[in-house]
């Protein structure tokens, strides 16, 4: 049975081949954080990518919804269609009330992480105090690993856990290399009921914001662990009954390296598209505006009521300049009861990966 140890951990972690990849996952996170100030308003690149994280995040854990729905969702908060994009829209609200959490104490408290999964799983159930928790193969119904069964001892790993994330003093080791090993202890732990992976992923972008290595929660490994889901879970496992923290480090590095990559290009052509748009929308139209443009792309679908306080204008304004970027072309028309939505519809093509 594995036994879990307190942080710092009593031995050297940062091999050389765990230094030679963290230099490359530095890089490639350094590169993302550049080209996320590019964008001129950063609430586009939050709402945008914070959903797409909801969405790959809760599809770990087979929570699956579609864009669509997702995007519905978000703008017609009476119109949740599913239990799937509601779990999926709590997602999205924890992990925006943590931003802004970290954001203005500089610190990620028990008592946040706690918070955060209130918000997720919408109880008040705190950390576990009945024994019976165990983690099992989804195939075979085995028993993988039992987490730490009595509330006592689950408190004080965690506030273990919370030192280690906020004093830096405790361990001289590269921030990427103890997001990994906090990734590790917070699964390990398995402090709630309900919700440890969406939680665990939620801190991990956390973390790298209290590190300053990003200002915005924008890097998400929830979709390489998707691809990797087998991978991430034998990995997380062979460090308990085989002590492979090395493989474990480097899988969580080349995650970072591989999705700051991935989101470098999406980011690019977010840039690219705005611009493209920018050009076209300030040519044939004299209502044009900067306020305007990121309206249409801090969230694939927006509707009047958004451009009224966006742009400060009436009804009959906004509904009259969205009706002419339909007919121009710009945007996409459709219509749930009495209520009109318009779709951007290239930016929501960007998302769900159809170029």
């Amino acid at each position: 049975m594995y036994s879990i140890l307190t942080l710092p951990l009593p031995f050297e972690i940062e091999t050389k081949n765990v230094l030679k990849k963290t230099t490359r996952a530095s890089r490639e996170l350094a590169a993302l954080n550049s080209i996320a100030k590019t964008i001129p308003n950063e609430a586009i690149l939050i709402n945008t990518l914070l959903l797409q994280e909801a969405k790959d995040s809760s599809a770990v854990e087979n929570i699956i919804t579609t864009h669509d729905e997702l995007f519905k969702a978000s703008i017609f908060s009476t119109m949740v269609t599913s239990v799937a994009s509601k779990e999926v829209q709590n997602y999205a609200t924890a992990l925006k009330n943590g931003f802004e959490i970290v954001q203005n104490t500089g610190l990620l408290t028990t008592n946040h992480i706690i918070y955060m999964q209130e918000l997720l799983e919408q109880n008040k159930a705190g950390f576990r105090r009945q024994a019976g928790t165990t983690l099992k193969n989804a195939s075979t119904g085995e028993i993988i690993y039992t987490p730490p069964q009595d509330y006592d001892t689950i408190a004080n790993l965690m506030s273990n856990l919370v030192n280690y994330i906020n004093d830096n003093a405790m361990a001289d080791t590269d921030p990427l290399v103890k997001m990994a090993i906090i990734h590790f202890q917070f699964e390990s732990i398995h402090p709630f009921y309900d919700g440890n992976g969406r939680t665990g992923r939620i801190i991990n972008v956390l973390y790298l914001i209290l590190q300053g290595l990003l200002d915005l929660p924008i890097l998400y490994l929830s979709r390489y662990v998707i691809r990797n889901k087998q991978a991430y879970y034998q990995k997380l496992q062979a460090v308990r009954d085989n002590n492979e923290w090395e493989n474990w480090i480097i899988f969580m590095l080349d995650g970072v390296e591989q999705v700051a990559k991935e989101t470098i290009v999406l980011i690019q052509k977010m840039k690219e598209l705005m611009q493209q748009y920018k050009h076209q929308i300030r040519e044939k139209y004299s209502f044009y505006s900067q306020d305007l443009l990121n309206n249409l792309f801090k969230h694939p679908y927006t509707k009047i009521e958004f451009v009224e306080n966006d742009l400060q204008v009436n009804r009959i304004t906004a509904a009259k300049y969205l009706n002419a970027l339909v007919t121009g072309g710009f945007l996409v028309k459709h219509q749930i009861g009495k209520t009109n939505y318009y779709i951007n519809q290239p930016l929501f093509d960007l998302f769900a990966n159809k170029v």
